[in-house]
């Protein structure tokens, strides 16, 4: 999950500054496999399963 966050602002700024939609920015940083919000939780959430 910590990638993500570590993009968020440049995201941001491409997205409101540029007017390019999440994809359009995904694609320009180079992240458009980039994966989802709920494979990030997935992964967490299994992650912590096999730590307990």
């Amino acid at each position: 999950m910590e990638e993500g966050s570590n993009h968020e602002m440049a995201l941001d700024m491409l997205r409101c500054h540029l007017g390019m939609s999440k994809e359009e920015a995904l694609e320009a940083l180079g992240l458009e496999k980039m994966p989802t919000i709920e494979q990030q939780v997935i992964k967490a959430q299994s992650q912590v399963a096999t730590d307990a």
